[in-house]
């Protein structure tokens, strides 16, 4: 061991101590043990492996299915001078051999890689040479099948431990019922343990769901955008508004600038480099509210969000949790608020039956898939598709409920892969001789100016294909991006070079070779009970929008099994309760009124309550209650109050 873990926290991170929990885990993960870490949002995960690879010799794999965020924590471990590399879907052949070689021959500590990768001959051929002490394994709820967002590639980390079974585990996620937490254990657990050792258990970290800062809650609405303009002027600073759909994202955006706030929009359809650049504005503040679908958010670490507003209810508390969590990360006072209409909660019940097509319409989708791809039987295993959903739904005439929720089926059964936000950038080899070359730039001088850029910025683009930036190529040559792009196609049309454009469009991928439709299949038994599971997770929502007295935040707590936590005393209800609880005086007083106004005669209760405006309704009906219950009233069908005493 270099050094100690408190140690490297204050040299990287510039922290003196731990936040609560995570010094425990990585001692968990220096003592050798498999670890399950289940820490909230913004709850400081990353470091959680980070420090005790740090502390070990060799390298730490890092299973992550977010190219955006592997990106990101890449680029933030070079910033503190520690090498980092990431591998995942889109690098070139020569590029994962690369990157590979490079992570096994040199000092460094952190391979990050998606778990597509994880089965291919390429990476088991490097593996041996990558010196591992350390698998962390992000977003482990996707192993499970009965998780809210299984992705069946986790599975094959299992099969990754066979070849490592001497090296830990750490698996980390922010949200697992204890239904999942039992799966994530099983399924990464090695099938045998290393040679003349017992089977080690797991060691389990579950932080406190409690958000002692963040108020939830929920209210009924007539009109959504009037109370989001609401919270929003009432509640200063950085927020997020989540929709549901595309088209709304746009349409609250608009009409939330018509009231003048800073508000843009954002979704998986925008571009690869607007989405980019809407992020960073509202990161630095540019931009104060952003409205979007849940393609936001996902590791990004801004700490001083003050409110998280949900305009459409989500399908589970998972989803609402991990979003709502956003707000309040300086631990400063911040508020999520989920809007609701009457029809959203039955909108959601009835998902059920959607989400979860017959056999037949999942066997009719993939037939559609290989016509519109034409992709011949036997054929199209690991190629990248462009898959324009919108022109696929039009020109098969298939509702778009049934083709989303039949790709969720195959990809769970692994018959393909369908990424909205997958980024392939633009490839470029020449494939003509030097000869050829001269012609063209003498028949086509125009050309010559690109021909230039590309080869004096790509070294070796004659021997092997170029990742080529159609942007920096165009500021190097001092050209638009248009005019670039458009003599490139013109250089690949000659045969000059073969040119792959950059593909920031929705990617569709064979995981196998295409079969015959009638010959596909699905696991039955599994694909009720996830439609089961999945059921149990609705219902949890619905009851979450619908109840009006338990802690809002006790009620998530507990539904990722944190048995512990106390009502919150900031959400709706709690604040509800308040204002409602009573104290003997009160309850002294009240009685007093009441018996006053049946000294002479019975009364109503609307009567009654008409005399007592002054005082909260629901006061007034606790004491009726309690006084019913010491028999010193009683209170008839009609409503009618007479005094028993």
């Amino acid at each position: 061991m270099t050094t100690t873990p408190v140690n490297i926290l204050k040299q990287y991170w510039g922290y003196n101590s731990f936040r609560p929990m995570q010094k425990e885990i990585i001692q968990s993960v220096l003592d050798g043990n498999d670890t399950l870490a289940l820490l909230p949002t913004g709850g400081g995960k990353s470091v959680c492996f980070q420090v005790p690879a740090l502390a070990m010799d060799g390298l730490c794999l890092v299973i992550s299915p977010l190219i955006a965020l592997m990106k990101d924590q890449v680029e933030n471990l070079r910033k503190k001078s520690i090498t980092a590399f990431a591998v995942y879907s889109g690098m070139s052949r020569k590029e994962v051999i690369n990157t590979l070689k490079i992570a096994g021959n040199s000092n460094c500590k952190f391979l990050y890689v998606s778990p597509e990768r994880l089965e291919t001959n390429l990476f088991k051929e490097y593996l041996p040479s990558l010196h591992i002490n350390l698998i962390a394994v992000d977003e482990a709820h996707c192993i499970s099948q009965w998780g809210y967002d299984f992705r069946p590639p986790y599975l094959r980390i299992a099969l990754l431990r066979e070849e490592l079974p001497n090296v830990p585990v750490l698996a980390l996620t922010a949200s697992a019922t204890k239904e999942v937490q039992e799966d994530i254990c099983e399924k990464l657990t090695p099938p045998y343990p290393p040679t003349g050792e017992a089977r080690r258990g797991w060691r389990r970290f579950q932080k406190s769901f409690e958000r002692p800062n963040l108020s939830y809650s929920v209210f009924h609405v007539p009109s959504r955008i009037n109370k989001v303009v609401e919270v929003l002027q009432n509640v200063p600073g950085t927020g997020i508004v989540y929709c549901k759909s595309r088209k709304r994202t746009q349409e609250v955006a608009e009409a939330l600038r018509s009231y003048s706030i800073n508000t843009d929009y954002y979704h998986a359809g925008l571009s690869n480099d607007v989405r980019s650049e809407k992020q960073q504005a509202w990161i630095s503040n540019k931009t104060r509210v952003m409205v979007c679908t849940n393609a936001f958010g996902m590791g990004i670490d801004k700490p001083d969000v003050r409110s998280v507003i949900h305009y459409d209810v989500p399908d589970c508390l998972e989803n609402y949790y991990q979003e709502a969590g956003r707000a309040g990360r300086d631990e400063q006072k911040a508020y999520a608020v989920l809007l609701y209409e009457d029809n959203d909660l039955k909108e959601l019940e009835e998902q059920v039956a959607i989400r979860f097509p017959g056999i037949e319409d999942i066997r009719t989708v993939y037939q559609s898939l290989a016509n519109y791809l034409q992709v011949a039987t036997n054929s199209g295993e690991e190629v990248f598709f462009d898959f324009d959903l919108n022109d696929f739904l039009k020109k098969f005439k298939l509702n778009i409920h049934t083709v989303v929720y039949s790709l969720k089926a195959l990809e769970q059964e692994a018959f393909v892969s369908f990424s909205e936000q997958i980024f392939l950038p633009a490839r470029v080899q020449f494939v003509c001789n030097k000869d050829y070359l001269r012609e063209v730039e003498s028949s086509h001088p125009e050309l010559t100016i690109t021909i230039k850029g590309l080869l004096r910025s790509y070294e070796g683009i004659f021997d092997v294909a170029a990742i080529v930036s159609e942007k920096q190529l165009a500021h190097f040559t001092n050209q638009t991006d248009d005019l670039v792009i458009k003599e490139l196609g013109q250089l690949h049309q000659l045969g000059v070079i073969h040119y792959q454009p950059q593909k920031d469009k929705p990617q569709l991928q064979f995981l196998q070779p295409r079969i015959k439709a009638e010959d596909l299949t699905i696991n039955q038994q599994q694909y009720q009970k996830r439609k089961e599971v999945y059921a149990a997770r609705v219902k949890a929502i619905v009851n979450y929008v619908k109840e009006t007295s338990l802690c809002r935040s006790k009620m998530i707590a507990e539904y990722f099994t944190d048995s512990n936590s106390k009502n919150c005393g900031i959400c709706d209800n709690c604040l509800h309760q308040k204002r409602i609880n009573l104290s003997a005086e009160e309850i002294e007083t009240i009685s007093g009124k009441i018996f006053s106004s049946l000294k002479n005669s019975e009364t109503e209760v609307k009567d009654l309550l008409m005399q007592l405006k002054g005082i909260h309704k629901e006061k007034v009906w606790k004491v009726l209650n309690h006084l019913v219950a010491e028999e010193k009233i009683s209170i008839d069908k009609i409503g009618k109050i007479s005094s028993r005493l």
